[in-house]
């Protein structure tokens, strides 16, 4: 094998495969990235048995072939490169040699006889979505995912089609959010719905190209698959019932109040800096037209922010977390938020004060 490709389209591919790539080296060949060269163009493949990723990338072939190398030191190698041609080329043994201006590495690569297959994709069973939609959706429920890897239902988005809506969701127990998109009925077959696990959904974020319009996804053998453009990207899903969510959403809250989201967001940072380093607790008192934000930490001192708002429900006072808070504000590209609220030991629910085809759900707490 041999090609010739530019350092910033080789880095580029690189980039892709790294959060995939196999970190404990259970088995080696894990740890590799597989190159296959043919056609004018290279294929890197990388998985770790439960995510793949497959990119295409155009290059000047000169011999045909495949090898499988350390994907962690090929990055490195060609990271640090001066900006030109590289050309890349393997010997007997699996030994790849790279040279770059004045630079030669020689690295020991394996067989890619040893490498596991990646399933062949056909894109007529799979379905069209915007991909600004869809990165949108898991930027607003991504921060709600479980890091408890004993609630392994919890490590991961629940997707799901239901009346025309496709819709994500993520809980971790303190807190729950909720988005949709309208869609059309051609997407039932998420209809039981489905859990795309934590680790494939950020690798999902990093392959999006905002540049395209469109990226088609669908569901092969247990497996939920991706394409967008040049890239493939495949995770199997989590096995496991999700919580029933749609009794956590509110019905109804008779308190209600009007945030503007930046005064609030950087209230609660200032705030939440003298608040417990271990639950991050602040309280907020609801008055007429006006939060109280407080926080207390015998360690530190305390602190008091007045912000006005729109309310004119009965006076209440209730705990939160105030990073639950801040993450929700973050996901929020309005101006201004709603806050629903029933009583100091109902969940609080966000939403934004226009489109409401977000939500968040906030569990309070006892301060």
């Amino acid at each position: 094998m041999e090609f010739k490709i530019e350092k910033e389209v080789f880095l580029k591919a690189l980039g892709q495969v790294q959060g995939i790539i196999e970190k404990k080296h259970t088995i080696p060949i894990l740890a590799n990235v597989h190159i296959d060269a043919g056609e004018g163009q290279i294929t890197l493949t990388a998985t770790d048995l439960e995510i793949g990723v497959r990119s295409t990338f155009q290059t000047q072939v000169i011999k045909e072939g495949k090898v499988t190398v350390s994907a962690k030191k090929l990055f490195e190698i060609i990271r640090e490169l001066p900006d030109k041609e590289i050309l890349f080329k393997s010997k007997e043994n699996c030994w790849i040699e790279i040279n770059c201006d004045k630079s030669i590495f020689n690295l020991v690569g394996l067989s890619s006889d040893e490498y596991p297959n990646f399933p062949e994709i056909k894109s007529d069973n799979l379905l069209k979505i915007s991909s600004l939609i869809l990165n949108e959706m898991i930027d607003k429920t991504i921060f709600s995912i479980s890091n408890d890897e004993t609630k392994y239902n919890l490590n991961g988005i629940f997707l799901k089609y239901d009346n025309l809506k496709l819709s994500m969701i993520s809980t971790d127990g303190h807190r729950l959010s909720y988005s949709y998109t309208d869609i059309s009925d051609e997407f039932k077959l998420f209809d039981k719905g489905l859990i795309l696990p934590k680790k494939g959904i950020y690798e999902l974020r990093k392959i999006i190209n905002k540049e395209n319009e469109h990226l088609k996804i669908g569901v092969v053998d247990n497996n939920f698959i991706i394409i967008d453009d040049n890239t493939i990207l495949i995770m199997r899903l989590v096995d496991g019932e999700f919580p029933d969510y749609k009794r956590v959403i509110p019905e109804k809250c008779e308190k209600t109040s009007i945030f503007n989201k930046d005064e609030f967001y950087h209230a609660l940072k200032r705030i939440s800096v003298l608040s417990s380093e271990k639950t991050k607790g602040i309280k907020i008192n609801f008055e007429k037209n006006k939060a109280i934000l407080t926080s207390s930490n015998p360690d530190l001192g305390d602190a008091r922010e007045e912000i006005d708002i729109t309310y004119s429900g009965s006076e209440i006072s209730i705990g939160f977390n105030s990073r639950y808070i801040l993450d929700i504000l973050q996901a929020i590209d309005e101006n201004f938020i709603e806050f629903h609220l029933k009583d100091n030991l109902s969940p609080g629910m966000i939403e934004p004060e226009k489109n409401k085809k977000f939500i968040s759900v906030i569990m309070p707490m006892r301060l």
